[in-house]
């Protein structure tokens, strides 16, 4: 089950992840090395990416509303009650996994915190995964703080 889209139709946590993973992400149509040489493209899509890849801007939102389908259905079954956290921190955890991975999520501190009820925890531990090859990087830091931010807003 999706909260992303509800018959066919996208709902308002689904808007929100778009918006919020699409700005943090940015949109590039020809692939680029990302800051760890990770062959890039698009909304930060990795998976079977070559350089020299082009794709249209539609093509691309067409990969970002799938991309965070699967990352969904990835974080759903590692949260014993995905349905009883609020939109916020949802989508909060759904960018942090979209940008970590599915198995870094579901092994983190931060699921471990949400499946024990402890959502403001959860929401404290995001800003540790700052690091990309081994080294804090900015762009990470701003994100996890934005990503926290709105975690714990939605908990208000």
């Amino acid at each position: 089950m999706s909260r992303l889209k509800k018959a066919g139709a996208v709902t308002a946590a689904g808007a929100l992840a778009v918006a919020f993973v699409g700005a943090w992400e940015g949109m590039r149509t020809t692939a680029y090395r990302d800051v760890v040489g990770i062959p890039t493209v698009c909304f930060g899509e990795t998976r079977g990416v070559k350089m020299g890849d082009r794709y249209t801007a539609d093509q691309c939102r067409e990969m970002l509303g799938d991309g965070l389908a699967e990352f969904e259905a990835g974080i759903r079954k590692c949260l014993v009650a995905p349905d009883k956290i609020p939109d916020k921190p949802y989508v909060a955890f759904l960018s942090l996994s979209y940008n970590i991975g599915q198995k870094a999520f579901c092994g983190s501190t931060v699921a471990r915190r949400a499946n024990a009820g402890d959502l403001r925890g959860a929401c404290e531990a995001i800003v540790v995964w700052n690091k990309a090859g081994g080294r804090v990087v900015a762009g990470l830091v701003n994100r996890r703080a934005a990503e926290r931010a709105m975690c714990l807003e939605g908990l208000k």
